[in-house]
């Protein structure tokens, strides 16, 4: 009995103790569940949360910000620029480069950053700058730390050697500037362009449209769309059709080097022999009106304008108008022959002066030949004579000739500013007579210079006024004219006429006042100037003159206008014979030897 009942108590004691241990093992079974099922529940709500937030955070960039972000979007994918389109070349009627787009570097330096010793970037400069010295470009190092400008414009190739020397602290900026390799040369009709590359004088000015390439070809207008990649590189797909498909036509002048080169020698000469104020030449085809020379001085240099007079930038024989003096006397009897009131073998009355209205007027040389030919009267420029011939014709007739003539209008030249000249109202012109006897030896009225030569190539060509222009037309790089301007053409005097005056003309220097311009074996034609100055108060300046000669080439055969108008020369002997003649006698000669012009006769 006692050991069965120490066996039950062992028993019941083994019982309980396996019953607390279940019961832990219970107890930290229940535990872990509830550890575990807070972790997973708060990554549940942790993930719930997150993909709440994510949910509304793409809302509001997708919904509420759409818009907003897809134009950021290609704000930074998309880059918005004006492209550098060049504009045109200029060449002369020989194919030479006259004006054109080239490279240029603005060179900024910054002397904190330099990993050389000053000196030595100063001396290895100075070889590549050679219009600097050593001392020069060190002032410009020494004078800040950073962004100093050294120089505005250097050459490509001299921006090309800055960069090889390597030197840290030195930055170019490319851009490009328009280069006119003749410099002052052609500057009277090329003109320049601004810092902004919009032209400005000249055809340079005038001839905009032709010289800016037509950005219609194009799928832009003024800006460009292009896209970027991820490291901003502009995507090429993403260009314009047609951006690298640009035109090789150039702009093709009537003007020829050679000759603008002898005009302008010859008139800088005698500007300088006679201290006058200003000159000019110009050479005109008389049948087509192409002007192959025109010069005037004083002028500038268009690569580098703002160091010049603003005044120089326009083209005077274009822009001012002048009374032309005795160059007028061989249109006056164009139109008196055309009215039939002379005749090329009528005889007229040289006197030595005469009163018209209470006003006397005479010759130059205050004498008179009499009764002598028309021709004769021209040859010796006689004022009386031609007061005569034109006092046959009514003034109402005189006028209306004159309006037909175009003196008030303008000729339609592809030159900028082109002025009017000037005649007086009709009610006045034609009440008194003093108004068409000043208006007989070219006083009284006014024209400009390029005016007075179109009217000069009507004598020469057969009475026709033709548009005198610089500009040839548009050419490709097989020198094919492409696009050219349509001129017109007007008959303003009859063949008969200009032929009888042309002849005149020839024997003016054969005979006459012209003999300075005589060149052995050819037949030339021409009519000296000298014109009294008006002072704008409606007197004549006792001590301002202004001398030309006009001449045609060859009288024969005529091809060209030759005119010199030198404005104010100084001193005793100043006559168109004196000072303007032998300026055209030089130009002819170089017309002669550039054209290879055969002589009209063997001397």
């Amino acid at each position: 009995m006692n050991v069965f009942k120490l066996k039950s108590d062992n028993d019941h004691v083994g019982n309980s103790q396996s019953n607390s241990k279940l019961s832990n093992l219970k107890l930290a079974f229940t535990q872990l569940n509830f550890d575990t099922w807070i972790r997973l529940l708060l990554i549940w709500l942790f993930l719930v949360f997150g993909a709440t937030g994510l949910g509304w955070r793409l809302y509001k960039l997708q919904i509420v910000k759409g818009d907003e972000l897809v134009k950021l979007a290609k704000q930074q994918q998309t880059y918005n620029f004006r492209p550098y389109i060049p504009r045109r070349s200029v060449t002369d009627a020989r194919g030479n480069v006259i004006a054109l787009d080239k490279v240029v570097y603005k060179v900024y330096v910054h002397p904190v950053m330099l990993n050389e010793d000053k000196d030595v970037v100063a001396e290895k400069l100075a070889t590549i700058l050679t219009d600097r010295d050593k001392n020069e470009i060190l002032k410009v190092l020494n004078s800040g730390d950073t962004g100093i400008v050294l120089a505005r414009t250097v050459t490509e190739d001299q921006g090309n050697s800055i960069k090889e020397l390597g030197f840290e602290g030195i930055d170019l900026e490319k851009r490009y500037a328009r280069f006119y390799p003749q410099g002052e040369l052609f500057a009277d009709i090329i003109g320049y362009v601004d810092t902004e590359h919009s032209g400005q004088a000249g055809i340079e000015y005038s001839q905009q449209d032709l010289l800016e390439r037509d950005l219609t070809q194009l799928d832009f207008k003024s800006m460009m769309t292009v896209k970027k990649d991820g490291e901003g590189a502009i995507i090429p797909a993403s260009l314009p059709d047609g951006i690298v498909q640009l035109d090789d036509l150039q702009l093709q002048l009537t003007l020829d080097t050679k000759l603008q080169r002898a005009a302008r020698d010859s008139l800088k000469a005698q500007i300088k022999k006679f201290n006058a104020k200003r000159g000019a030449v110009i050479v005109m085809n008389v049948h087509t009106g192409e002007i192959v020379s025109l010069v005037s001085e004083p002028t500038y240099d268009p690569n580098n304008y703002s160091s010049y007079d603003f005044a120089l930038y326009k083209n005077w024989t274009v822009t001012d108008s002048y009374e032309p003096g005795s160059t007028f006397k061989p249109i006056n009897i164009a139109i008196a022959l055309d009215e039939g009131v002379i005749d090329s073998n009528s005889r007229v009355l040289d006197a030595p002066s005469v009163v018209i209205d209470g006003w006397p007027i005479s010759n130059a040389s205050k004498t008179g030949k009499g009764w002598v030919s028309i021709t004769k009267a021209m040859e010796d420029s006689s004022n009386t004579a031609m007061i005569y011939t034109m006092k046959k014709l009514s003034r109402e007739k005189y006028y209306q000739r004159l309006e037909e003539l175009g003196l008030d209008k303008l000729m339609g030249v592809d030159l900028p500013f082109e002025a009017t000249g000037y005649i007086k109202p009709k009610n006045i012109f034609t009440a008194r007579d003093i108004e068409t006897a000043v208006s007989a030896f070219g006083q009284g009225l006014s024209l400009t210079p390029l005016k007075l030569v179109q009217l000069h190539a009507a004598i020469a060509n057969g009475g026709k006024l033709v548009t005198p222009h610089v500009v040839k037309g548009l050419v490709n790089a097989e020198g094919e004219i492409e696009s050219s301007a349509s001129l017109k053409t007007k008959q303003v005097f009859s063949p008969e006429s200009a032929r009888s005056v042309n002849l005149m003309m020839q024997s003016v220097v054969a005979n006459g006042t012209g003999k300075a311009a005589q060149i052995e074996g050819y037949h030339i034609g021409g009519k000296t100037g000298t014109a009294q100055k008006h002072d704008g108060r409606g007197r004549y300046k006792a001590d301002a003159k202004i001398t030309s000669f006009i001449s045609i080439l060859p009288s024969d055969d005529p091809q060209y206008i030759v005119f010199a108008v030198v404005d104010e020369p100084k001193g005793a002997n100043t006559y168109g014979s004196t000072v303007a003649a032998p300026v055209v006698k030089d130009v002819i000669k170089a017309i002669i030897r550039t054209y290879g012009i055969p002589p009209s006769y063997t001397p």
